[in-house]
């Protein structure tokens, strides 16, 4: 099951954040078809946030297709995102993995990298590329 983290710092919208970390958690691989996502009562429990914040973030990913709410049952996954990278079981997973410990012995922080890597992702990945 996913945990959520929510950055209050972040700038972005909390609902966002969950819309976010649960795609990224169908492109890894995490949650697949049938798998329930948490109830917004433990979403809620775990990360002090307003019920109705869960809620729209599960209509967005209902109204995607990503998601479908079962009621009385919960929050089930509908479908997986992109090729569904295994996370822990590939090649490159481990050497991004190595590359990040190497990142952080030579002094850089969270902010650093993410700035490295969004301006090598944006050289090879331009936007609107899928």
């Amino acid at each position: 099951m996913v945990e959520y983290r929510i950055d209050r710092r972040s700038g972005v919208a909390t609902y966002v954040q969950i819309v976010q970390q649960t795609k990224q958690a169908l492109r890894l691989g995490l949650l697949e078809p049938g798998d329930r996502l948490p109830t917004a009562r433990e979403v809620v429990e775990a990360t002090a946030i307003n019920p109705n914040t869960v809620l729209k973030a599960y209509r967005e990913l209902e109204r995607e297709g990503l998601v479908e709410a079962r009621r009385g049952l919960g929050t089930f996954v509908r479908r997986t995102l992109g090729a569904a990278v295994q996370a822990a079981d590939t090649p490159l997973r481990a050497e991004l993995d190595a590359w990040a410990v190497r990142a952080r012995s030579a002094g850089l922080g969270r902010e650093d990298v993410d700035a490295l890597l969004t301006a090598v992702l944006d050289e090879h990945f331009p936007k609107g590329d899928q």
